[in-house]
């Protein structure tokens, strides 16, 4: 498999995860498979680091990382905002930060995007 094709299942991933997260609280079989679905969108980061993407993996990893910093205290934030813009604001973070919301459990996304991020900066071309 090429990286050309790798780009396109990691896209599509991102994109599958990000419709899949606007889930309501999935249960059984249903949450199971969006958490391994999960986890799952990070293999082809994986590959492409080993073939020595490098440089596009760490901007990738540093952009979903602080974007989904920054709307997480834009959500905290908008508390005292209209539901209109919570719920706006959630829709962000639920699309921009896919995999993390999709698997329900966020640290499991967050802990993967840092993991890549920390490999790409010591990884050698």
């Amino acid at each position: 498999m090429n990286n050309k094709i790798l780009y396109f299942v990691w896209g599509g991933l991102f994109i599958l995860c990000g419709l899949l997260g606007f889930i309501p609280e999935p249960a059984g079989l249903g949450k199971w498979l969006l958490v391994v679905l999960s986890v799952g969108f990070f293999a082809p980061g994986w590959i492409l680091l080993y073939r020595g993407k490098r440089n596009l993996i760490r901007n990738l990893s540093l952009i979903s990382l602080a974007v989904t910093l920054l709307l997480l205290v834009l959500n905290f934030m908008s508390g005292r905002a209209s539901e209109a813009a919570g719920d706006f604001l959630y829709g962000l973070l639920v699309f921009l930060s896919a995999p993390m919301v999709c698997s329900q459990y966020w640290i499991i996304s967050l802990f993967l995007w840092a993991c890549l991020l920390m490999s790409s900066l010591k990884s050698k071309k």
